[in-house]
C-alpha cells in the first residue's frame, strides 16, 4: 500500500505541475513569451524530478501509515 500511496503523489504532484504550465497558454499571446521563457521551461524541469522527492518526503507519515 506504501508504494500505491507514493505513486499517487508523484502522479499528482506531476499533473499539478503540468497543469501550471499549461495554465499560462490561457492568457494573450504577447504575455506567453515572458512566460515560456527558456528560463521558466529550464526551471520547470527540474521541478518534474525534485517536486515529487520533496512531496514524498513531506508526506511520508501519510504514506507510511496512511493516516492524517
Amino acid at each position: 500500500m506504501t508504494a500505491v500511496r507514493m505513486a499517487a503523489a508523484v502522479l499528482i504532484t506531476w499533473g499539478v505541475l503540468i497543469v501550471l504550465l499549461l495554465a499560462p497558454s490561457l492568457l494573450p499571446d504577447h504575455w506567453q513569451y515572458y512566460v515560456y521563457s527558456p528560463a521558466s521551461v529550464g526551471l520547470w524541469l527540474p521541478a518534474m524530478l525534485v517536486a515529487p522527492a520533496v512531496v514524498c518526503f513531506v508526506g511520508w507519515p501519510w504514506i507510511r501509515s496512511g493516516r492524517r
